[in-house]
C-alpha cells in the first residue's frame, strides 16, 4: 500500500534560481519603463517647443524671417506626452485589467507622438500660414524653407514612451501598487504579539478584583 507524504518537497536550486531571474527581470523592467516613460515624456514636451522650420516671407522690397515651433506645426505630441505621462503614474495605482488599459493608453501615447513627429518634420502649413498673415497675401508661401532636426528628437522621445508601455504591458501585472502592502512571496504579514500582562500592575489588580478573584492569592 503506498503513503502519500504531507510533508512538502523543498524547493529546487534550479527552481528557485529561475524564480530569483524572474524576480530580478521584473524589477530591472520597472526600472527601464520608468526611465524611457519620463524621459521620452521630458523629450518630446521639449522638443516640441524648439523651432521645427524656418523661412522668410516676401514683404514689400525686402524679406521677412519667420519660424515655427513644433507646437506651430503641431500640437498632438506634446498633448499625448502629458496623457502618456499621467497614463505611467496611474500603471501604479490601478491592478489586473486596469493596469493592461492604462499600460496600452501608454504605448499608444508614445506611437501616436512619434507618427505625428515624423509626420511633421517637413511640414510648411505653419509658415504658409504666418507668411500670408505677414505679407497681407493670402497666396503666399514661405521662401527659403529649411528644417531642423527637433522633429525627430520628438520622435525619438515618443520611441520612448512607446518602449515604456511595451514594457509595462508585458511586465506590468507582477510590478507592485501604490498604496498596496507588497510582498515577495506573496504572503500576508504576521502580526506582532500582544505584550504579556503584568499581574503585579495596579490596574490589573483592580480587574481581578471585578472578576471576583483573589490577587494575592497562590
Amino acid at each position: 500500500m503506498e503513503y502519500v507524504s504531507a510533508v512538502p518537497v523543498p524547493q529546487s536550486r534550479a527552481e528557485s534560481a529561475s524564480s530569483a531571474r524572474a524576480g530580478g527581470g521584473g524589477r530591472r523592467a520597472l526600472a527601464a519603463a520608468l526611465l524611457f516613460g519620463a524621459a521620452g515624456a521630458a523629450v518630446v514636451l521639449l522638443a516640441s517647443g524648439q523651432t521645427w522650420a524656418e523661412g522668410h516671407a516676401a514683404v514689400g522690397g525686402g524679406s521677412v524671417p519667420l519660424r515655427a515651433t513644433g507646437q506651430n506645426v503641431t500640437g498632438v505630441p506634446a498633448a499625448l506626452a502629458i496623457v502618456g505621462l499621467a497614463a505611467l503614474v496611474a500603471v501604479f495605482a490601478v491592478r489586473r485589467a486596469g493596469r493592461l488599459l492604462v499600460s496600452a493608453l501608454l504605448a499608444l501615447s508614445g506611437a501616436g507622438a512619434a507618427l505625428a513627429a515624423f509626420l511633421g518634420a517637413d511640414d510648411s502649413t505653419a509658415l504658409d500660414e504666418k507668411a500670408a498673415r505677414t505679407s497681407g497675401d493670402a497666396a503666399a508661401t514661405i521662401g527659403g524653407l529649411t528644417h531642423t532636426a527637433w522633429p525627430y528628437v520628438t520622435f525619438v522621445g515618443g520611441l520612448l514612451l512607446l518602449v515604456a508601455g511595451l514594457l509595462a504591458l508585458r511586465f506590468g501585472a507582477a510590478w507592485p501598487a501604490m498604496g498596496g502592502r507588497y510582498e515577495r512571496d506573496g504572503s500576508p504579514r504576521p502580526r506582532k504579539p500582544r505584550p504579556a500582562k503584568d499581574p503585579d500592575r495596579p490596574e490589573e489588580l483592580w480587574k481581578a478584583l471585578d472578576r471576583g478573584e483573589d490577587p494575592t492569592g497562590v
